[in-house]
């Protein structure tokens, strides 16, 4: 009897100990579990990769459980995971919990050393994972059926730049013959790309360029799509100004027509590999997407790549949530926001689920990633509430107005046409006005006294854009709803903007979708002395 809590304390002992590595660990023996663990106790040398007695260690082992064995070495060459892998792979998981987010001119700071079973040294998915982790360094252990090393070869980034490949590889070579001093030349590539990415000095009226703000982060631009080229740069620049407003500093831009757009990463591996080259010699940390990523896309690039990736519609509601100072607007910027997280919240491992019921709870209980979806949702019941209490407001206080005789005029129009700089010129107002996308977001209602003692009720609404994502839409009824009771909509354009029919056909097609065709409207051309005499006559 006294043999079986000894048993249990020692399956504890063992499942504590197996808790230590990452990967496919099951079947293995307490035994070689043990072992693999004490590989956490070794150190390994900046040079040469590993001593002679290590690299016999990690054949022996490999070919004992006939499985790849996996160790992220830090710059000190200590251990910091030990990943077991499938007999012909070897896959990564989420190295956050080593040390969060990597900044974009920088290397991981840790070197991958894997053993191959078998004759193939360096494949294509080492490289990409040597690639989008950003990784001092990567070597491959080849072993033979004896449990004995064979050979040994390696691969680094190398500083991006036009027409090479974004990696050297050596090797194979025998497996004693490595010679290199894998933390010096990481600390050496590192320096090269913080020099490549140095900020400009050059202001943006000299070169036409954003200039580097302090703490501003860098983002790298990419349409995907079957717009032709025209198109795509048209779509692209407003991208660039969508991300000024929200105060990132462009570095580049990325394009690529496909007559399909890849269901699972948007972008085919070659080109995702083209692109982290890019953001590398740029030093960008945030991948902006001109079109809004389903969450599947989101998720797998976001397990893809290092760095932040985003779309069109949260950079829109970044934006948003920057502008928007009254109550009303915080609301309707946040229900948005909900609308879009929902259905994007999708649990990463089995981790997320926990136990969450008291005394006398069955089953797994509510996993950590439903209690999440069922807050999100009771938070949106409650703003749904608030907004509701406030359209009845905003009804009363239009009724009132209604009272008073007063017709009411509505500025309407594509985003940085110029309405609050209208507002400001009629009614000696000072609303905030910037030459930036979605500069005022919260509605503003002034009077505008004519001669002879009349007056009138002027109110600027937010402005629209193209393919106006639906979340913003549906939370925005609030707001717009004042233009439901307008007896003229006052239709904004940027005369001087290179796009203005697109812009004025949009704001048509949200006009119309609001069901205020019937409203009468006034075309208002806005900045007009940046014409010259030939368009001004068109």
């Amino acid at each position: 009897m006294a043999a079986r809590p000894a048993a249990a304390l020692a399956r504890r002992e063992v499942h504590s100990i197996a808790s230590k590595l990452q990967g496919n660990t099951q079947g293995l023996k307490p035994s070689q579990i043990k072992a693999l663990t004490r590989l956490y106790q070794r150190r390994y040398p900046e040079r040469g990769c590993y001593s002679s007695e290590q690299a016999q260690e990690l054949a022996a082992l490999s070919v004992s459980i006939g499985r790849q064995i996996g160790l992220l070495i830090d710059r000190r060459g200590r251990p910091r995971m030990v990943i077991v892998g499938q007999p012909e792979s070897l896959f990564i998981p989420d190295l956050s919990a080593l040390g969060g987010r990597v900044a974009p001119t920088r290397l991981r700071g840790l070197r991958l050393l894997h053993t191959h079973l078998g004759f193939e040294s360096l494949s294509q998915e080492d490289l990409m994972d040597l690639l989008f982790l950003r990784l001092d360094a990567l070597a491959v252990l080849t072993v033979d059926a004896l449990g004995l090393p064979r050979t040994i070869s390696w691969a680094h980034l190398l500083p991006p730049s036009a027409g090479q490949e974004p990696y050297r590889t050596h090797g194979p070579m025998p497996w004693d013959r490595a010679d290199v001093d894998f933390a010096a030349q990481a600390q050496a590539l590192e320096d090269e790309l913080a020099r490549g990415a140095a900020p400009d000095t050059a202001t943006r009226e000299d070169t036409g360029r954003d200039t580097m703000a302090p703490g501003a982060e860098r983002a790298l631009l990419v349409s995907v799509g079957t717009l032709p080229p025209a198109a795509r740069e048209r779509h692209l620049e407003e991208l660039a100004e969508l991300s000024r407003s929200a105060g990132l500093v462009v570095v580049g831009s990325v394009a690529q027509r496909v007559p399909k757009v890849n269901p699972r990463f948007i972008l085919g591996k070659g080109k995702l590999a083209q692109l982290e080259i890019e953001a590398l010699r740029t030093g960008a940390g945030l991948i902006l997407f001109d079109c809004e990523l389903s969450p599947t896309q989101q998720r797998n690039l976001a397990e893809l790549t290092e760095r932040k990736v985003l779309d069109r519609t949260q950079l829109i509601l970044d934006i948003f949530a920057q502008r928007a100072t009254s109550r009303a607007g915080k609301l309707q910027v946040e229900m948005a926001q909900l609308k879009y997280t929902l259905p994007r919240l999708v649990g990463r491992n089995k981790a997320l689920s926990k136990l969450t019921g008291g005394i006398g709870g069955r089953g797994p209980g509510e996993t950590k990633l439903e209690l999440d979806r069922r807050r999100i949702r009771e938070r949106m019941d409650r703003i749904k509430d608030a907004l509701k209490r406030l359209r009845r407001h905003r009804a009363f206080a239009r009724a009132r107005r209604a009272k008073g005789g007063a017709p009411l005029a509505s500025l309407v129009g594509y985003t940085n046409a110029g309405k609050s700089t209208l507002l400001n010129a009629l009614t000696q107002s000072d609303v905030l006005a910037e030459n930036k996308l979605f500069a005022t977001l919260d509605p503003t209602t002034r009077r505008l006294r004519f001669p002879r003692e009349r007056e009138l009720i002027l109110t600027d609404t937010v402005g629209f854009i193209q393919s106006l994502p639906a979340e913003l839409r549906e939370a925005f009824r609030a707001t717009l709803e004042e233009l439901e009771s307008a007896d003229l909509l006052l239709h904004v354009a940027d005369a001087s903007h290179p796009e203005l029919e697109r812009q004025m056909a949009a704001v048509e097609e949200i006009l119309n979708e609001l069901d205020l065709r019937e409203t009468p409207r006034l075309l208002v051309l806005n900045k007009w002395d940046r014409l010259d005499p030939e368009e001004r006559e068109r």
